[in-house]
């Protein structure tokens, strides 16, 4: 299993819409190669963390993904068929949110990709630290 953490607007869509819509694609249009790459890379049983960008800068839940990437079908914004998406569905939300500035002050998770990239939407997730994100979280 890998981790990964997938970010978004909660303008546009929260993690709270994530709930209500429950399992079915990701919904944040990828258009950055290296985003691309890291999706292609998910494989079902995967968990990720999800992230509230622009607004927030929070790690709010945990999703699972759920299917091998696929072509991403939105004809406006694909049409050359070079992007992937994947399907997710919520798993449960962190009891703490997780703050950039939370991931920024710990010594161990200063290095996370979130961290370094800061406009990377989808990146990987080490296993250690998940574990501590999640143990910060109250998971």
């Amino acid at each position: 299993m890998a981790y990964w953490l997938l970010k978004s607007e909660p303008y546009k869509f929260s993690w709270d819409d994530q709930v209500e819509k429950g399992e079915g694609r990701w919904e944040k249009r990828v258009r950055n190669y290296q985003a691309r790459n890291n999706l292609a890379a998910m494989k079902p049983g995967d968990k990720g963390f999800f992230y509230h960008s622009n607004e927030g800068k929070e790690i709010v839940g945990i999703v699972e993904i759920t299917s091998d990437a696929y072509t991403d079908p939105d004809p406006e914004k694909n049409a050359d068929g070079k992007f992937v998406t994947v399907d997710v569905k919520p798993s449960k939300p962190l009891k703490k949110t997780v703050t950039l500035a939370d991931l920024k002050a710990h010594p161990m998770l200063s290095q996370m990709q979130v961290v370094k990239q800061v406009r990377l939407s989808v990146s990987p997730v080490t296993e250690e630290e998940w574990k501590e994100v999640c143990a910060i979280g109250g998971l």
